[in-house]
C-alpha cells in the first residue's frame, strides 16, 4: 500500500497499480515558501529541466515495466524486514539551516519532515535548500533562518511496512526516488529504505528477485 502527502495532508491512499493511474506524481511539485511569510518563488524552469530528463529516460523505464513481472511462486519479503528504523528526522519547526547541517553531520541525501509525534510532513534534501537559496540569493542568509514549515515541500509517496519489495523497489525505479519513507495507518514515521537497503537486500536475501 502506497501514500501520497502533502505537506503533511494525504491525498492518496491506494495500491501500486492505482499510484500508477495519477498523473500528477510524475511531475516534480514546486517548493516555495507559504504566502503569508510573503515569499512566492517559481521553480518552474527547474521543472521544465526535469521534464526533459524524464523524457530521456522514459524508454529505459518502459523496457523496465516489460521485464518487472512479479513471480508470486517467489517468497514474499516485506519492506519491514530492510527499513532502516533508527533513521534521521527534522522537525517542520527546525530551521532551513538545521536541516542542512543534519544532512551535513549525517552524511544522508535528504531527511523526512516530521511534526508532533513523528507525524510525517515530507522530504527535505540539499537541492530543496539550494534552490530556494539560488532563487532569492541577496536574501540567502534570512531564507536558510526560516522555519520548514515555511515551505510547502513537494508532494511524497510513501508506503506500508508489509509492501513487497519487489513493488517498492519498482516503484522507486519509476518515480525516481532515492528514498522512501515507510509510515503506519496513523501517518508515523516508521523508518525510511533507499536504494543502498534495495541492493543489499537482493545480495542477501535468498531467492529475492526483482523480476524473472
Amino acid at each position: 500500500m502506497f501514500a501520497i502527502y502533502n505537506n503533511g495532508s494525504v491525498g492518496f491512499r491506494s495500491t501500486a497499480d492505482n499510484l500508477y493511474n495519477l498523473k500528477n506524481v510524475d511531475k516534480p511539485s514546486e517548493v516555495v515558501f507559504k504566502p503569508e511569510e510573503g515569499f512566492i518563488q517559481d521553480f518552474s524552469n527547474t521543472q521544465k529541466e526535469n521534464e526533459h530528463n524524464r523524457n530521456i529516460d522514459q524508454t529505459a523505464i518502459n523496457k523496465y515495466k516489460k521485464m518487472a513481472n512479479i513471480d508470486i511462486s517467489e517468497p514474499v519479503y516485506h519492506i519491514q524486514d530492510i527499513m532502516t528504523r533508527d533513521c534521521v528526522t527534522v522537525d517542520n519547526k527546525s530551521t532551513i539551516l538545521e536541516a542542512y547541517d543534519l544532512l551535513k553531520e549525517n552524511k544522508v541525501s535528504q531527511l523526512p519532515v516530521v511534526s508532533f509525534a513523528r507525524k510525517i510532513i515530507g522530504l527535505i534534501d540539499k537541492k530543496i535548500i539550494l534552490n530556494l537559496i539560488m532563487d532569492d540569493i541577496q536574501d540567502s542568509e534570512d531564507i536558510i533562518h526560516k522555519k520548514i514549515d515555511d515551505i510547502y515541500l513537494p508532494e511524497l509517496i510513501t508506503v506500508d511496512p508489509v509492501s513487497d519489495i519487489r513493488r517498492v523497489a519498482k516503484v522507486m525505479i519509476d518515480f525516481k526516488l532515492h528514498a522512501i519513507p515507510v509510515v503506519d495507518e496513523d501517518d508515523i514515521l516508521l523508518g525510511i529504505v533507499s536504494k543502498t537497503d534495495i541492493i543489499k537486500a537482493i545480495s542477501s536475501l535468498p531467492r529475492l528477485q526483482l523480476w524473472s
